[in-house]
């Protein structure tokens, strides 16, 4: 007798003669998720069947598809290779029937993403707008917090994918680019700095700066780019930090300080006039955005798709 996942045992039943195309569906489907429960439920089948289903390919094969790891299941290295093998098949047979029938088969299902605030508020509405028209059967769930926020869901497999504005050392995690970024310092209107194009950081120093908080990317290249002029944030006169560039963009205009923010935040209020944007000219603020997924887990269809179509669809940002 087997246990997968939440223990469950598993009932031996007679073995198929081949490999059929709803156990391979179903495996898929549970490595996806990293959970059989989650398969069961995207699948409409009991857990008992999911389970089963698994075994006999598990027996068929005779080989151990899945090893358990932090409450969830990922793929071993046998089941990996099939992962391969089953997705090519699938694919073989959605082809088959779209030749077939003459129709295409919408792709359906879910796809999960975490973005930190500058991709998530300023660049994924349009691009799953674009996404949307083109794969309408797939829903979308995005949430927006931090960098280190979002690569933590998509270590956990909370997420498919993640974009985010800094990369680390994770061996777990795999970064690809997605498009550059530049930050500047904003003012308010009638500031005193609000004629000027540059500053130096000696001179930022003597007014006083609002940040993002830790753990933002943002702040990380900022505080990597003061690092490289030998200096601290503890040279600077930091008088309030907020979770949110629409909060900072507000203290701004309200007087409370001047703030290093992304040109894309601020790039209506820019053109309206109701900030103004300067370089510090001995700081090098561009920054990369990833998109990042865990190396270890396998991506379902949705995400898949998603990947192509921003490897198709390159983002443009022009960088003043």
């Amino acid at each position: 007798m087997a246990w997968h996942d939440e223990g469950e045992p598993v009932v031996d039943t007679e073995e198929p003669k081949d490999i059929q195309l709803p156990y391979l569906e179903t495996f898929s489907k549970a490595a996806e998720l990293n959970s059989f429960t989650g398969a069961a439920k995207a699948l409409h089948l009991t857990q008992a069947a999911v389970s089963q289903r698994v075994h006999i390919l598990e027996k068929t094969l005779g080989a151990s598809l899945f090893k358990r790891q932090g409450g969830r299941v990922l793929l071993s290295a046998a089941g990996q290779k099939l992962y391969d093998y089953a997705q090519r098949i699938l694919d073989l047979y959605r082809e088959a029937r779209r030749q077939v029938t003459g129709h295409e088969v919408p792709v359906a299902g879910e796809l999960l993403l975490a973005a930190s605030s500058i991709p998530g508020e300023h660049l994924l509405p349009s691009l799953l707008s674009v996404f949307g028209h083109k794969h309408p059967h797939i829903r979308v769930r995005a949430a927006v917090t931090d960098s280190m926020a979002v690569m933590a869901e998509v270590e956990k497999g909370e997420v498919s994918l993640g974009l985010v504005g800094k990369k680390t050392d994770n061996p777990h995690l795999e970064f690809n680019y997605l498009t550059s970024d530049r930050m500047a310092l904003i003012v308010p209107p009638g500031h005193v700095l609000s004629r000027r194009k540059k500053l130096s950081v000696k001179q930022l120093s003597g007014h006083a700066l609002i940040l993002r908080e830790v753990g933002s990317g943002l702040r990380h290249c900022f505080e990597k780019s003061l690092e490289r002029t030998g200096r601290s944030l503890a040279d600077l006169r930091i008088v309030l930090e907020l979770g949110s560039n629409a909060a900072i963009k507000e203290a701004v205009l309200r007087g409370v300080g001047v703030a290093v923010l992304s040109t894309l935040a601020v790039e209506k209020e820019l053109k309206a006039g109701q900030l103004h944007a300067l370089q510090v000219s001995d700081l090098h603020c561009d920054r990369d955005m990833y998109i990042v997924q865990d190396k270890r887990r396998v991506l379902s269809l949705p995400a898949r798709l998603f990947l192509i179509f921003l490897e198709t669809n390159p983002i443009a940002i022009h960088i003043p």
